[in-house]
This record gives C-alpha cells, structure tokens and sequence, in this order.
C-alpha cells in the first residue's frame, strides 16, 4: 500500500485533540502514540526495488534457491 500522508495527517490531528483533555503532564503518552503513528505509517509503505540486481542460485532448473550478492536501491511508495 501508498504511503498516504493524509492518513498520517488526520492521526497526528486527533492525537493532539485528545492532549488537549489531558489535565496532567502526558509527554510519554504522547511520544508511545506519535510514535506508534510514524511506526503504523511507515510501515505501511511498499517498497519497489528496480530490476537488476545480481544474483547467484544454485539447484536444478526447476528447484533453485539463491539471494542477492550485490546491494538494491528501492524506492518508499
């Protein structure tokens, strides 16, 4: 899925919505929920990596195994 700034947005808004009920000193409350926030929203992302990065296998034709031996660029989406 997207990153969707919008949703992050409208998390943020109501997180500080709730804070201002708040009578009492609530800093650690807020840091665990904005970053629970962030955390939720990034995870959220899909990750393209681009065609081409080197790979070694080894097995049959029809039964290989193999993993990368050169670094990829992807991209946050």
């Amino acid at each position: 899925m997207p990153l969707l700034k919008p949703t992050l947005k409208s998390g943020i808004q109501a997180l500080l919505t709730e804070m201002r009920t708040k009578e009492e000193n609530a800093d650690e409350y807020f840091a665990d929920q904005l970053a629970t926030l962030i955390d939720t929203y990034i995870k959220s992302a899909t990750v393209t990596v681009a065609p081409g990065i080197a790979v070694t296998t080894a097995g049959s034709a029809v039964a290989q195994s193999g993993a990368t031996t050169a670094p990829g660029t992807g991209t946050l989406s």
